[in-house]
């Protein structure tokens, strides 16, 4: 089997190829990016694997490699991803200390792929992409919203000097009732046009926010109700999972989700001495998602809070909420499981029968 590695830019792809003892074949290959870059690195990784066949390993997530990836998918091809700080420790073992070029980084990427045989594999489920836009969608806007609030924020202070109150202002009753602690300051002039300004604005984002939720949540329904019942998993956090994670199937047990989530300590043994410390790798955004539910559930009482109690003596309080995320992925990894295997049976009744009435 060839392997070929992808180093993938906004307006070019860098392809190298190689064999499977690692070994270089051809010249490398820098193709412009578009649909005509498919047809281009289709006929260089043929001639080269001539007829036998050939793995496209792409680094980074589904960013600027995802039409590529699409595109080589659509003509029967195997993809997968390559994490960029795989591909980073494969390009300092492999490479020149400090050396870096695009064919640097494509051999790093093929080499990768070649050692790891776990890699996530690209598929195309255009439920999960539509999930996916409309969660960078939100973060979008959520961001937005932090730094008009923070803008607002500090000109309460400097300019107008009122101080902001309590609570964020990410709600519609905290930006009324700042309306009218403004009216009853009596501020005029640019100061209030601008404060009156941006209030208008954040509840602009605000309304945005609220409806691009209720968009993932109409879209979630039929992906994720297994997911959705779990205590502590909202709307914003089962999109997420279900946007990163996408076909849980590629993780062959909930020990590799945890260790993707960066949810599983590393061991650290040495001398005789047993130990583990937190690894602070992995995907941060399923692992914010984890902390978050976490957090959640533990604030309740049930079996979360019973959890940490349980585990408080022997490892801390930190250590008890470390052992609960990683308690929550395997919870969360059989309820995926489960939703899937319920979406695949439904949509295989779908095609056999009809759709239901």
């Amino acid at each position: 089997m060839v392997t070929v590695g992808i180093d993938p830019h906004k307006h070019m792809h860098q392809a190298v190829a190689l064999a499977q003892d690692g070994t270089r074949l051809g010249k490398p290959l820098a193709t412009a990016s578009g649909p005509q870059a498919v047809h281009k690195l289709l006929d260089w990784a043929r001639a080269l694997a001539r007829g036998g066949p050939v793995l496209w390993a792409i680094e980074g997530g589904p960013g600027l490699g995802r039409a590529v990836a699409d595109a080589l998918l659509g003509a029967g091809q195997q993809v997968v991803w390559v994490p960029t700080r795989t591909m980073a420790s494969h390009r300092r073992l492999s490479g020149p200390v400090g050396a870096k070029s695009d064919v640097i980084d494509a051999v790093a990427v093929a080499r990768a792929a070649l050692a790891e045989p776990d890699l996530a594999v690209h598929r195309i489920d255009p439920a999960v992409r539509q999930v996916r836009v409309l969660v960078d969608l939100r973060e979008d806007l959520v961001q937005r919203r932090v730094a008009l609030a923070n803008r607002l924020m500090a000109m309460l202070h400097l300019e107008a000097g009122l101080s902001p109150g309590k609570g964020r202002l990410s709600t519609r009753t905290s930006l009324d009732r700042l309306e009218h602690r403004i009216a009853r300051a009596g501020l005029e002039g640019a100061v209030g046009f601008v404060l009156a300004d941006q209030i208008r604005e954040l509840r602009v984002l605000i309304d945005r926010i609220a409806e691009c939720e209720r968009a993932l949540k109409e879209r979630l329904r039929p992906l994720a109700p297994g997911l959705l019942a779990i205590p502590g998993i909202g709307v914003v956090w089962a999109a997420v999972l279900i946007s990163q994670v996408a076909d849980v199937s590629r993780f062959s047990s909930s020990a590799k989700l945890a260790r993707w989530a960066g949810c599983a300590p590393i061991p650290v043994f040495s001398s005789g001495r047993q130990r583990h410390r937190l690894h602070r790798g992995g995907n941060r955004q399923i692992n914010r998602a984890f902390h978050s539910i976490a957090m959640v559930q533990a604030r309740v009482e049930g079996p979360a809070r019973e959890f940490v109690r349980a585990k408080e003596a022997d490892k801390g309080k930190k250590g008890a909420y470390r052992a609960l995320k990683r308690h929550l992925v395997d919870v969360v990894y059989r309820t995926m499981v489960a939703d899937q295997q319920q979406r695949q049976a439904r949509e295989v009744g779908q095609r056999a029968y009809g759709p239901a009435a």
